[in-house]
């Protein structure tokens, strides 16, 4: 298999550099360009047409949110662009902002992690190939935070269909939460169905109701 083309963007020069001798390191990921901010990687895009972008969180011009906003934007040009947005931020918010769009060839890494090459490298695959990611730490925060009471849609579900929500957010499929589970991908979708139903997440065309369930989790989780 070829390599996997990435395009990364982060605005300290040292960070950038470390994480691209990080993963010349491996020989799945090609860094392809590097950027120091938002225009430069969507020029950087356009150039050399990459698999991947790998991008901080925050850079120039605002130094706010041009990793998400270039996300969503690249949604649009580029569709089938897997994205890997780094933050130093584990707050719900953030994650929510960049499933927003879809979480297909998504992921949200925290900063912390980079040292960590098997993640970062997993998580460039995942994307690359369509699938969508959630750092564990982001997910065990919401899932160890309080509930935000009765009024909360998440108060009707079971354990098991909380522990398959929690699968969900971390970009699970059927299949995998199964295993991770210890139970049938049938009874698998049995829950998934009475999750959307608890949820109120009705069919409704061009929505996917998993992200909506799991914006939902999210939300709810870490409003608390």
């Amino acid at each position: 298999m070829p390599p996997i083309r990435v395009v990364l963007a982060e605005d300290s020069l040292i960070v950038r550099e470390g994480i691209r001798h990080l993963l010349e390191l491996d020989s799945e990921v090609e860094i392809v360009a590097g950027c120091g901010d938002l225009d430069s990687l969507m020029e950087a895009v356009e150039r050399e047409r990459p698999d991947v972008v790998l991008t901080d969180i925050r850079m120039p011009p605002d130094s706010s949110d041009e990793g998400i906003r270039a996300a969503g934007a690249l949604r649009e040009s580029h569709p089938g662009l897997g994205v890997v947005v780094l933050s130093q931020y584990s707050e719900a918010a953030y994650a929510i902002a960049l499933l927003d769009t879809g979480s297909d060839g998504r992921a949200y890494l925290l900063k912390d992690r980079v040292d960590d090459r098997g993640q970062l490298v997993g998580a460039i695959r995942t994307v690359a190939e369509g699938g969508s990611y959630v750092d564990p730490k982001v997910v065990e925060r919401l899932v160890a935070a309080k509930r935000a009471g009765e009024e909360s849609p998440l108060a009707e579900l079971t354990p098991r269909e909380l522990d398959v929500l929690r699968e969900m957010a971390r970009g699970a499929n059927n299949a995998a939460i199964a295993q991770a589970l210890v139970v049938t991908e049938r009874s698998v979708e049995k829950y998934v169905h009475s999750i959307f139903a608890k949820l109120g997440l009705t069919w409704e065309e061009n929505v996917n109701r998993r992200v909506k369930a799991v914006l939902v989790y999210l939300a709810e989780q870490g409003s608390t």
